[in-house]
């Protein structure tokens, strides 16, 4: 789900798993509770605070509840469609 240039997805449709909270919390005014994810790969890399999930989201927004965020264009993500 694309919104804000950002991709909103459910944990069943990444390709990988990951993405792992690493409990540093965010504050959206208007979408509220987050927490930041971190991307560990398989190889060892690991890239801090790629992605993010709205814990305790905003009820008018339910396209992103629980869902991992992303941005679109980040060099280290590829998008399939």
């Amino acid at each position: 789900m694309p919104f804000e240039g950002n991709f909103y997805i459910r944990r069943k449709f990444l390709r990988t798993d990951g993405f792992k909270v690493n409990f540093i919390p965010g504050l959206c005014v208007y979408k509220f509770l987050y927490v930041w994810m971190d991307l560990l790969l398989a190889t060892g890399e690991r890239f801090r605070n790629l992605g993010w999930m709205y814990w305790l989201p905003n009820p008018l927004f339910p396209f992103i509840w629980f869902r991992v965020g992303i941005p679109q264009s980040h060099p280290e993500l590829e998008v399939e469609y």
